[in-house]
């Protein structure tokens, strides 16, 4: 079957974005991920919701790879993977004590690394 028009642009696109790195692209998460939070019914905001959705694709790509790179040298499969659990980049590995949590009763908490949060997107009221 042959590709179509939209299919090979969508794959020159596709391979244009790989041929960047995740660290570049995931120094730009933030920014976007607020332009997105911030809904206004603009070109401007539907092409940060675009990028914030190319950036978190680029990180899924590379979580999934990653994690059947890791699968193939067990020698039994484990179970599914939660996809869910690879789009938002986190900087505390799982079990850690997150940066947040006062140390002793009293002291100050540490101030929060710059990770990824998931939005809950509504619609502005009126």
């Amino acid at each position: 079957m042959s590709e179509s028009y939209i299919e090979r642009a969508l794959l020159k696109i596709a391979r244009q974005i790989n041929a960047y790195d995740e660290a570049s692209l995931m120094d730009l998460w933030e920014k976007y991920a607020e332009k997105v939070r911030r809904f206004e019914p603009t070109k401007r905001w539907e092409e940060s919701a675009l990028l914030f959705g190319i950036i978190q694709g680029m990180r899924l790509k590379n979580q999934l790879f990653n994690y059947n790179w890791a699968q193939s040298r067990k020698p039994e499969p484990v179970g599914d993977i939660d996809l869910a659990a690879l789009t938002v980049p986190s900087r505390t590995p799982v079990g850690d004590v997150p940066p947040t949590a006062a140390k002793e009763p009293g002291e100050a908490p540490e101030k929060p690394s710059r990770a990824g949060k998931v939005l809950k997107l509504q619609p502005k009221k009126k």
